[in-house]
């Protein structure tokens, strides 16, 4: 069964049974003019509020703050190392109260995000030197294989606020999804939509080998949308939330069998 931590006594701790524990992982971040700034946070609470008492776990508080690299109104960011540190010291925590299996659900990925967190947390296994526990960093669109973030014959693919994410929202929260759809131009949003990491580019004050490049997002960006929010459907982000939360609930039951 399920236990919700945040409503839990320290008498509730000391009778639980369950040696995993779910920490789910958000962002406050725009995703355009039709999508809430806590899509990313929906991302990794609804799957977790749909498998209910299916997952035998502890389920952490939401981490809701991490790095998302855009700067456009309503997005915060948490630098990566200090992101990562921080959710490492979170996963010690719950290594000490005696949990296992550790599984960080992370609803907003991004990849300086992640690589920083899985070194992060690499060092932190490497110290602790158990076998016995594990930490596992699962992106909820890993357990779906309906879902569409994958390059067309175009090169072209669905990324961030487009086709699977507006489905998944217009599915698990229809009322927070605006009609209004906003793009960039053409141009930039194919360009978006073929490099995810294209909103961000580099420069160097002087050009050396020795010198840094300074990253930061492309002015020309307005919106942000990486891909086709147009061709959302309420039927496609069930398909994709059923599949998220049925994977999730056999990840949570391997991990119990085999670390019981």
């Amino acid at each position: 069964m399920a236990c919700i931590m945040k409503n839990m006594t320290v008498e509730d701790m000391n009778n639980l049974k369950t040696k995993t524990v779910i920490i789910p992982v958000g962002v406050v971040e725009q995703h355009g003019f039709h999508l809430p700034l806590c899509t990313d946070i929906c991302n990794a609470e609804k799957p977790i509020e749909l498998a209910g008492d299916r997952l035998e776990a502890l389920i952490a508080p939401t981490v809701n703050y991490c790095f998302s690299g855009g700067t456009l109104r309503g997005t915060i960011n948490v630098t990566p190392n200090i992101f990562g540190l921080y959710v490492t010291d979170i996963c010690k925590e719950f290594v000490r109260l005696g949990f296992r299996n550790i599984v960080l659900f992370m609803g907003h990925a991004g990849i300086e995000n992640i690589n920083a967190l899985r070194d992060s947390l690499q060092m932190f296994m490497r110290s602790l030197d158990r076998k016995d526990i594990t930490v596992s960093l699962i992106c909820p669109w890993d357990l779906s294989p309906s879902h569409w973030f994958k390059k067309d014959e175009n090169g072209e693919a669905d990324f961030h606020a487009g086709k699977t994410e507006t489905s998944l929202m217009l599915y698990w929260a229809p009322e927070l999804v605006r009609d209004k759809i906003v793009m960039d131009t053409p141009e930039i949003s194919r360009n978006m939509r073929t490099d995810q990491d294209w909103y961000a580019t580099s420069e160097k004050a002087v050009e050396h080998l020795f010198v840094l490049p300074n990253t930061h997002q492309r002015e020309e960006i307005r919106v942000g949308v990486m891909g086709f929010p147009e061709q959302a459907t309420r039927e496609y982000g069930e398909v994709i939330a059923n599949e998220i939360v049925e994977g999730l609930i056999n990840y949570v039951t391997m991990l119990n069998e085999k670390n019981s």
